[in-house]
């Protein structure tokens, strides 16, 4: 059994929360509003499904509670199966948080970024220096409905693994012996975390290409988010006018350009990725446009405005993305 925190109440924070206590494991939901956490703490999280609905007994804790005596007070805590999910955009992730986050994880914590855009990583080892910190990519659907609900609206995978190259160095050990005495028991404790996404039913993989992951994933948001927030259309829509995918198209080829000089490799036909996401997610909202329906800040300066920075970094330009955070920031 393996006790996780979960650091946000959204939609995928919910979804894995929900799969995770389905599944036995201890749960503990951090979140931004005590009405929330209460809202949890009395009635769990209902979980939509295929048709069916399940109720996942979990505690909850507003983030502005965090501390390690109500980490401790967690009943079947150990010091090496405590995993902390952090499910909330790069926008929150402020210093406030990562020093809340800094009082939830051990020496032995896997500390699991599941951010878009390029950035959080560094960060992450900066707040907990002495944690095992993993970025994750996830490609799971899920709508969040008031505090408590959330759809699971498409199957997906997670994969995790060590950051590694520019978007984050883990320091190495001066004793090599005990430097691979410490990479193998990393190796068990993920392996373990492997075990327990298969016991809740999430499809997971251990990758040694997260770098080329995020970037993957990166292109895909640096389309689909910031058109379809402009446009005020579900995925689905997005490519169905001449016009709109005209612009599309010019969004994309910059970013891969962008993208393959800051190292993102692999012969995939990337447009055709990014069209299957738009019809697999076709009646699905983005979060950009979420974010701006509801007027509150998006991730625009995480994901095209990433793409921005590694083109300066590159020695490139990149007209078309700084375009859209322009015109994504004049929406608010």
């Amino acid at each position: 059994m393996m006790r996780f925190d979960i650091v946000g109440g959204g939609a995928i924070g919910l979804l894995y929360g929900a799969r995770l206590a389905l599944a036995g494991h201890l749960v503990t939901i951090w979140t931004r509003t005590a009405e929330q956490a209460e809202r949890l703490m009395d009635d769990g999280i209902e979980l939509v499904s295929q048709g069916m609905i399940q109720v996942a007994d979990v505690n909850a804790f507003p983030l502005h509670d965090c501390s390690r005596a109500a980490v401790q007070s967690v009943e079947g805590e150990t010091k090496t199966n405590h995993a902390i999910l952090i499910a909330v955009k790069q926008t929150q992730l402020t210093v406030d948080l990562l020093e809340q986050i800094g009082k939830l994880a051990g020496p032995d914590t896997l500390v699991i970024g599941l951010q878009n855009g390029v950035g959080h990583v560094d960060k992450l080892l900066q707040a907990v220096p002495n944690a095992n910190v993993l970025t994750a990519v996830t490609t799971e659907g899920a709508l969040r409905h008031g505090p408590r609900t959330v759809e699971h609206t498409g199957d997906g995978i997670i994969a995790f693994g060590d950051p590694v190259g520019e978007m984050g160095r883990k320091s190495a050990s001066n004793d090599e012996q005990m430097e691979r005495m410490k990479q193998s028991e990393q190796e068990i404790r993920h392996k373990m975390l492997l075990n327990t996404f298969s016991s809740a039913g999430i499809t997971s993989e251990l990758s040694k290409e997260m770098n080329n992951r995020i970037y993957q994933k990166l292109l895909v948001n640096a389309v689909i988010n910031p058109l379809t927030a402009l446009f005020d259309v579900r995925n689905g829509e997005l490519p169905q006018h001449p016009r709109r995918a005209s612009l599309m198209r010019s969004l994309f080829e910059e970013t891969v350009r962008v993208l393959a000089a800051a190292g993102m490799t692999g012969d995939e036909d990337r447009w055709q990725q990014v069209l299957q996401v738009c019809e697999r997610t076709a009646g699905n909202i983005s979060s950009m446009l979420a974010d701006v329906r509801a007027g509150r800040q998006t991730e625009i300066e995480w994901i095209n405005g990433s793409v921005c920075r590694l083109a300066a970094q590159y020695g490139l330009e990149a007209p078309v993305n700084a375009s859209v955070v322009q015109l994504v920031q004049a929406m608010k």
